[in-house]
């Protein structure tokens, strides 16, 4: 039997056992692994389901055009979610995002506006800015914002929660996410704690964002942003996306260790990931001491590593890094 469309193939994907190098960890390690997803990544899930609202809500009009603030991946399900439905893309994006983001997203027939990465999110130059101002002047056209809609936490409720409590057979014990716009470690987290309260929730956050001291304090402190190398996932604000609940513990994560443990992935296991597979990994591997071996974790591997073929898997520039 056939499939109708590219989107019907988004979600169920494989749900796979790292060996070598979970070696340490007194734990069944467990990655599910959303690369196997059409647009290479998790948040295919998150752009069908906003493209969905949207349209129930009479948001988004036939012929329209979908405006977002993108690291690569979300413009991806999005740009997917246009070709079929019959939409028009344009996104903006960070001048540390890959080359290769870039060139993907102008392959699917996106128009791509690159922004400083440095500057607040209140800055005009900004990435958030620039999407907003161009839904603003743009006749027929939506902006999505996926660090404040809610359909992005959604779809992970409805689908990733799911899969991870089916493919376990409902014996995870802890689930390991790195935090960006929130939507798939708080849609993950409630539906899994719905399920079992007992389960615990490591978010995974990259040495320089604002996170970790917001959930640890409450308070949203600017003096803690510092630039960051990894893409796609810690903020310098906090996205509505976040129900801090349920979530545990927020540990962090320097570039250079995430970056390692990224090939370290690549090499040892057969999973060609992006960055915050490793950052994820390594996050957990900091965090082994306060694991039993009859844990099962679950670590989300967000998207491919084609993204980062420039960047993390290029030695040259692992070197420029200081990295290697």
């Amino acid at each position: 039997m056939w499939l109708n469309n590219i989107l019907e193939t988004i979600g169920n994907t494989p749900m796979i056992q790292l060996h070598k190098v979970t070696a340490d960890i007194p734990a069944t390690v467990l990655a599910k692994v959303d690369y196997f997803n059409p647009g290479n990544s998790i948040k295919d899930r998150m752009a069908l389901k906003m493209v969905e609202v949207a349209e129930e809500k009479g948001l988004l009009k036939p012929g329209g055009t979908i405006i977002e603030c993108t690291s690569g991946n979300t413009g991806m399900g999005l740009a997917l979610a246009a070709i079929v439905k019959g939409y028009q893309c344009i996104f903006t994006t960070t001048d540390k995002q890959s080359q290769e983001k870039i060139d993907i997203l102008k392959a699917v027939g996106a128009q791509v506006i690159v922004c400083p990465t440095n500057v607040a999110p209140e800055d005009p130059q900004s990435y958030y800015s620039v999407a907003r101002k161009l839904a603003a002047e743009i006749p027929n056209s939506y902006f999505f914002n996926q660090y404040d809609n809610l359909a992005n936490r959604l779809a992970h409720y409805e689908t990733t929660g799911p899969e991870i409590w089916n493919q376990t057979e409902g014996k995870i014990t802890h689930l390991v996410c790195t935090a960006g716009t929130g939507g798939t470690i708080t849609g993950t987290a409630t539906y899994l704690k719905e399920k079992n309260p007992n389960i615990k929730v490591w978010a995974i956050d990259p040495v320089g964002s604002l996170l970790t001291h917001y959930f640890q304090t409450g308070e949203v402190d600017h003096s803690k942003v510092k630039p960051y190398i990894a893409e796609g996932f810690g903020e310098d604000f906090v996205p509505a996306n976040y129900d801090m609940s349920v979530i545990d513990h927020f540990e962090q994560v320097d570039d250079k260790s995430g970056a390692l443990m990224t090939r370290r992935i690549a090499k040892e296991e057969g999973l060609f990931c992006g960055y915050s597979a490793g950052s994820c990994l390594q996050g957990l591997i900091q965090l082994k001491d306060q694991l039993q071996p009859s844990d099962i974790v679950v670590c989300i591997f967000h998207d491919h590593g084609s993204r980062y073929v420039g960047k993390v898997y290029n030695d040259d520039w692992m070197k420029s890094k200081g990295f290697l």
